[in-house]
């Protein structure tokens, strides 16, 4: 018998929110992105569940590859580029299309033997900081690439820092815009603006956000970037993790819990040992009052978070035992609740599943 925690892929969840991507951007095509080996998901799953999308968007040259002998046929892109001139051999190979950020990439695609088209992002730093070229060097670039015989479309993209507060007071959404569409002007080619919070506000009259591709990432996994609940946008949780009761203590005021004794009881406290801990990607820094549900009733973490089990605290759950079902998050346990109440974000906790947890579809 496997070890009962058990990482459940929901595939139908995969394919209603991005249905739910396709919704609030009807004229733009959608890259729906995989990187992370899908987010945690598995790449092969991640494709699957993302099949009506109109490309695929990761950072991994070896998994660009991968999805084509997985089978994929539209377009996919790498959204850091090329690393080096081998990946510019496999990207023609491949058809795969690269984001184009700094002048050494430039360099290296005009010392490159192309062969055939390669289509491009051509990517603009309009605030985030990280990469790109300034929109006012982005003119000289786009001239670069185009005199480069095989370069095909070059596509304009950025990145928003803040879309999930577009009045953010160190950068806002509307600057980022101002200045990207600044860039943008006299050069030919799409555009692609939009992440998972631009999306979202896709359609609000004072935000500029039109383009023609748009980038999705974890609201098709059903988390939110920040803002409201993943809920309120009609999104389903696509990966839900369990375990089980594996043991149980019965311990009276003042015992303590777990390494470092942090958690000291206030009283009678019985405690339900699950297997899951930070070896399976839960995190350990994760304090009292994280939320789990066992058989379905919510209650919480106690205890220090271990390599392979984590306390909880089954006081209030009186028909719970050994073998009881713990849900760490998923259906009925959003996951972006365990992130804040952990000190950290959706995005994590899913990328962060380890290669020992079982993954099932459901």
């Amino acid at each position: 018998m496997s070890r009962p925690i058990v990482a459940a892929i929901h595939l139908d969840a995969m394919q209603h929110n991005l249905a739910r991507a396709r919704a609030c951007a009807p004229q733009a095509k959608i890259w729906a992105v995989v990187k992370a080996n899908g987010y945690g998901h598995g790449l092969e799953r991640a494709m699957r569940g993302f099949a009506a999308a109109d490309g695929l968007a990761l950072v991994e040259p070896d998994y660009a590859r991968r999805l084509r002998e997985l089978g994929w046929r539209k377009p996919i892109l790498l959204l850091e580029g090329f690393f080096d001139p081998d990946d510019l051999a496999m990207m023609q190979e491949c058809g795969v299309n690269g984001a184009v950020h700094c002048v050494e990439q430039i360099a290296m695609l005009e010392a490159a033997p192309l062969k055939g088209r390669l289509d491009l992002h051509l990517k603009m730093n309009t605030g985030m900081n990280r990469l790109g070229f300034l929109p006012a060097a982005c003119a000289a670039a786009y001239a670069r690439l185009r005199a480069i015989p095989g370069v095909g479309t070059i596509t304009l993209m950025t990145h928003f820092a803040n879309a999930e507060e577009a009045a953010h007071p160190s950068l806002t959404m509307h600057e980022q815009i101002r200045r990207f569409r600044s860039g943008a002007d006299g050069l030919d080619g799409p555009r692609s603006l939009a992440n998972s919070a631009g999306v979202l506000r896709l359609g609000e009259p004072d935000l500029d956000l039109a383009s023609d591709w748009v980038r999705p990432g974890i609201m098709l996994y059903g988390g939110t970037p920040g803002g409201p609940p993943a809920a309120a946008y009609d999104l389903r949780p696509t990966m839900t993790l369990s375990s089980a009761v594996i043991g149980l203590q019965d311990i009276g005021a003042g015992d303590v819990v777990g390494y470092g004794s942090h958690f000291r009881a206030s009283g009678p406290t019985r405690v339900g040992v699950v297997a899951c801990g930070y070896a399976d990607g839960y995190p350990r820094h994760a304090p009292h009052g994280t939320p789990v549900l066992v058989d379905g009733v919510r209650t919480s973490l106690i205890g220090r978070v271990s390599m392979d089990m984590m306390t909880i605290d089954l006081t209030g759950v009186p028909g719970a035992g050994v073998g009881s079902v713990v849900t760490l998050w998923g259906a009925g346990l959003p996951v972006d609740e365990v992130a804040q109440a952990a000190g950290t974000i959706g995005y994590e906790l899913l990328c962060a599943l380890a290669p020992r947890v079982r993954v099932v579809e459901a």
